[in-house]
């Protein structure tokens, strides 16, 4: 298993080194502050969706619905903002609500009556889509109203100063260093293998450098984007649940054998509904983002992000048979996705091409999925 992890981190971070380098070449706006900055407006809400559905394949299952379903969550709340006139904060946590709902009952029909998951949220993205258009009557709904700036705007129009970019960030690395040193007393108490000093303190000291690179160079343009914040939060919570909660150890447990985790006691439907749950949460606010940072929800709000969020995953070494998966893995496979896309943006690629290369990467990335795991 440590041979195939290697291996696919090594290719991942061959791909993100080349295509960075052939994108600044041929565009040297590529590393531009203001397109880095786009950039991780793109990344962060790519590599949400990505985490959420992180959760969904972990336990073997697929979710096809997420792409129409954040452009229909989205669209209700654009629509109760700029048509009904709800305050922008009670608009999007009805649309929480609505969608937490709608995932739940995907998600029961999938655990509770086995139906497989792929052709239930086949079925969600056809439905979700007819709704979504409906909601919107086919046209382009704003996200404020009269031009005016409301929360829901702010999502992905909001940037941190450079100073409370600087303050997060070395917050960020006192909660790395404080972390890394309650796992070495924690395992010290166990018994367990220690790494060596001189390693944690060399993997602490690049993490840091990279979080501060991250602020210097978001700093150059307006600040750190508020979607990199919501990001962070999220990628945390989802770890945390993964890493060091029994419902992570759970979703592993279920994806690598389904029986074995019926027999050891193992609440399968409670756990299978529960990540179906956490991830109508992440659609919802992924949906909230996205038409943020389109400015209003449109017939085309979501289309094909459901295969960007897989490929980040399968990309990232996550097993679409469920049972292994990393939430730094996806966080790579989401970059070098949104990394492509917004390269190919900026060469202005005709859309037939981005389709293709799209369908390409999600291709290659499952057959090294299928490949690696054989060895």
């Amino acid at each position: 298993m440590k041979s195939v992890r290697s291996i696919r981190d090594f290719s991942i971070l061959i791909a993100l080194v080349v295509s960075w380098v052939f994108f600044a070449v041929v565009s040297p706006n590529f590393l531009g502050a203001r397109n880095l900055s786009m950039l991780t407006i793109e990344f962060s809400i790519t590599a949400i969706l990505a985490l959420g559905m992180l959760l969904i394949i972990l336990p073997g299952n697929i979710d096809l619905s997420v792409g129409s379903g954040l452009g229909l969550i989205g669209g209700v709340a654009s629509v109760l903002v700029f048509k009904a006139g709800w305050p922008s904060p009670l608009a999007m946590l009805a649309g929480l609500l609505l969608g937490v709902i709608i995932w739940f009952l995907m998600g029961s029909i999938v655990a509770r009556e086995k139906v497989p998951a792929f052709i239930i949220t086949l079925g969600g993205l056809l439905v979700f889509k007819g709704l979504f258009w409906l909601v919107i009557q086919n046209s382009t709904v704003p996200v404020v109203k009269g031009g005016e700036t409301n929360l829901y705007s702010m999502l992905t129009t909001y940037y941190l100063p450079p100073a409370a970019g600087y303050a997060l960030a070395a917050f960020l690395v006192l909660v790395l260093a404080a972390s890394r040193i309650a796992s070495r007393k924690k395992r010290k108490a166990h018994g367990f293998q220690l790494e060596p000093a001189e390693k944690v303190f060399l993997k602490l000291f690049i993490s840091a450098q990279m979080i501060f690179l991250f602020v210097i160079v978001t700093s150059r343009f307006r600040g750190v984007p508020l979607p990199a914040v919501i990001l962070g939060m999220t990628a945390f919570v989802v770890y945390v649940i993964t890493q060091h909660t029994p419902f992570g150890r759970y979703l592993y447990a279920i994806g690598g054998n389904e029986e074995a985790a019926v027999i050891s006691g193992i609440p399968v439907e409670k756990v299978v509904i529960g990540s179906f749950c956490i991830m109508g949460a992440i659609v919802s606010i992924t949906g909230f983002m996205q038409a943020a940072y389109a400015g209003a929800s449109t017939t085309t709000t979501g289309n094909l992000m459901e295969l960007d969020a897989i490929a980040a995953c399968v990309i990232g070494g996550t097993s679409l048979k469920g049972g292994r998966g990393t939430v730094l893995g996806v966080l790579f496979g989401a970059l070098l996705m949104a990394s492509l896309l917004n390269g190919m943006t900026l060469l202005a690629v005709s859309p037939e091409i981005k389709f293709i290369s799209r369908g390409l990467v999600l291709a290659i990335a499952v057959w090294m999925d299928v490949k690696l795991s054989r060895k």
